[in-house]
């Protein structure tokens, strides 16, 4: 039906879907174990052929044409059909891929043989029509896909069922339908025929893939439930039971008139075996026993053990739910201040709690395999299995140390110029490191600066301390400047300074005042001694009276140690500019007489000049 080259498709969700056309139905209870299974082989080559009694159509070992098939992995067998895998999506599992008749009409058949007399069974399939709508090879969804079943007694005389499937239209992905089909035989009958017969009309679109046809015998639906209508029971593992666990068989008389059981165990879901004596409808499981379990039904009690009569119940499964004891993903040490994150190994199928106490205590936080704090001490994780909320019998301890860090004050170190200063840490710690690269607990400097040391304790603990290094300026005399009876020190730079004019007795203050005249060696000293500058001053006070009355007290005038400097000079004026009074280069007194008389009370001015420097003022002379 088509000529063209093979296109790939992509891989698509299988979708179970059920359709009942005239009599295809599903079993309306529980189903058996298989009975017969056709799933057409596995491998990467095309067929082997079926025998020519199952189908009248011709095998190809190649693209299938009108009237013909093939058995392969591959159902992309044309350009037009869909490239996929087989309805189960196994490796190389094959399928029968029809391209069907243009003539309506039977195209397989086959003995299904060994059923019981007067049971109910079902037939199902998996079918997919082939046409990949995206091509557009055919118009529309191309002409669709339409199979009737039809079950007959083994003499192909009596037709016990049938069903079509009704139209299945091409789609753009892939898409595998299961149908079924239920049947009971008849009295006597062992064995029927399974025939399947092309309805749809020959043309573009009719080709289909089938998959997986099985029997199974058809009984009630039978739900095993406990006496408080659980459909399982998981207990923890650490836990007992006071009271033994009680099955029900429930079965819903769709199919069965009457009911006989065996029980059966499994303990890993896939291999069963019979619970000695236990054939009623109840089952009492005392001692608890893990595991999965179920019952047979049959309508007879001689075809409860036979696969190709009875059926099944659900599965009903006692679990039991094992607490997971936490592993701490280890103890911490911190140092003071910092938050430290506690820890268990994650596991999947708990959650975390933590608490302050191995029992009991105070929930500190809930839901997380992790805690902070920043608080010493041992704290406890218990696990709480996700899906039967079990506990162990111990929980967790994981614990907390924190460490000193060291306490250390910053500090501020004044030295005097060019002075040594040793540096020293507040602590002692194992390990130290200097910012000028030193790693002893102290260091000597000679230099301005700040100077920082990290102190780490054997627990690898850390702090910083820093020191501040600066210098203690020595005092510098920039001026002395002596007027009248006063001296007042200028610097030149600022400190903690202190002031003397004879060397032993000081004062905060750089001015002196009622000073007598004469030679005074200045001293300004550092404080924090740091060291002194010293000058020589020369303090002039020359008296602005003098009274020559011989009473014995202020009769002549007189400057102080004036003479200390080699040339100097001393004139007096009257107040008309006369000379009244002379003296150089030696000590003087003035009695207030000029040339052997005495001169009247008035005031005088004077000139003294010392070396380069001059003077003047003006002296009142008092009769």
């Amino acid at each position: 039906m088509f000529r063209c080259l093979r296109y790939s498709c992509s891989l698509i969700f299988l979708v179970w879907v059920s359709f009942s056309y005239g009599q295809l139905s599903f079993c309306p209870g529980n189903t058996g174990d298989p009975i017969f299974e056709e799933d057409f082989g596995q491998g990467n080559t095309n067929g082997p052929p079926l025998p020519a009694d199952v189908t009248s159509y011709t095998y190809v070992d190649q693209a299938p044409q009108d009237g013909q098939y093939t058995l392969s992995s591959s159902l992309g067998q044309l350009g037009g059909f869909h490239s996929t895998d087989d309805h189960t999506g196994n490796t190389n599992g094959k399928a029968f891929i029809v391209n069907a008749s243009f003539d309506p009409g039977l195209f397989y058949q086959i003995p299904i043989q060994g059923l019981c007399e007067n049971n109910s069974y079902e037939f199902s399939a998996f079918l997919m029509n082939l046409y990949d709508t995206s091509t557009q090879f055919c118009d529309g969804t191309g002409i669709p896909v339409n199979v009737k079943f039809q079950i007959w007694d083994e003499t192909d005389t009596s037709l016990l069922a049938e069903g079509d499937t009704g139209n299945i239209n091409g789609s753009s992905t892939p898409n595998w339908q299961q149908f079924a089909l239920t049947f009971t035989t008849l009295d006597d009958q062992n064995a029927v025929i399974l025939k399947m017969l092309n309805n749809g009309e020959g043309g573009c679109g009719n080709d289909l893939a089938i998959d997986d046809i099985v029997f199974r015998s058809c009984g009630d639906e039978t739900d095993v439930v406990s006496e408080n209508n659980d459909d399982s029971i998981t207990i923890c593992s650490n836990e007992t039971l006071d009271e033994p666990v009680i099955l029900n068989a429930e079965p819903d008389f769709s199919v069965y008139d009457s009911h006989f059981y065996q029980w059966q165990f499994s303990s890993d879901g896939d291999n069963w075996s019979d619970i000695p004596g236990e054939t009623n409808e109840q089952l009492i499981i005392d001692p608890f026993q893990a595991g999965n379990y179920r019952t047979l039904v049959a309508e007879d009690p001689v075809n409860v053990d036979n696969t190709l009569c009875n059926s099944i119940s659900n599965v009903f499964i006692l679990g039991t739910d094992d607490p997971l004891p936490l592993t701490s993903l280890g103890d911490q040490e911190i140092c003071d201040g910092e938050v430290a994150t506690l820890a268990v190994q994650e596991e999947s199928a708990v959650s975390v709690n933590w608490y302050d106490q191995p029992e009991g205590g105070n929930p500190l936080v809930t839901g997380s395999f992790t805690y902070e704090t920043d608080q010493s001490g041992t704290y406890y994780a218990e696990s709480i299995t996700n899906s039967g909320g079990c506990i162990p019998n111990d929980r967790t301890p994981v614990t907390l140390t924190i460490n000193e860090v060291p306490i250390v004050n910053d500090q501020l170190i004044e030295r005097c110029e060019d002075e040594e200063v040793t540096l020293s840490a507040d602590a002692s710690v194992a390990e130290y490191e200097w910012s000028n690269g030193s790693t002893d607990s102290d260091i000597s400097v000679v230099e301005d600066g700040v100077f920082t040391v990290e102190l780490i304790t054997a627990e690898g603990c850390k702090t910083t301390q820093t020191f501040t290094v600066s210098s203690i300026a020595v005092p510098v005399i920039e001026e002395v400047i002596s007027f009248n009876d006063s001296i007042k020190i200028e610097l030149a730079n600022t400190g903690d300074f202190s002031y003397s004019i004879d060397g032993t007795n000081f004062q905060e203050s750089p001015l002196f005042n009622n000073v007598e005249g004469g030679l005074y060696n200045v001293v300004v000293q550092e404080n924090n001694g740091c060291g002194q500058a010293v000058e020589s001053i020369l303090h002039l006070v020359v008296p602005d009276h003098f009274s020559p009355n011989a009473d014995g007290y202020n009769d002549r005038l007189v400057i102080n140690d004036v003479e200390v400097s080699s040339d100097f000079s001393f004139h007096v004026f009257d107040r008309y500019g006369k000379l009244v009074f002379t003296a150089r280069n030696k000590s003087f007194a003035w009695d207030g007489t000029f040339q052997g008389k005495k001169l009247p009370s008035s005031d005088y001015w004077y000139k003294l000049k010392i070396d380069q420097e001059i003077f003047t003022g003006n002296i009142t002379l008092k009769r």
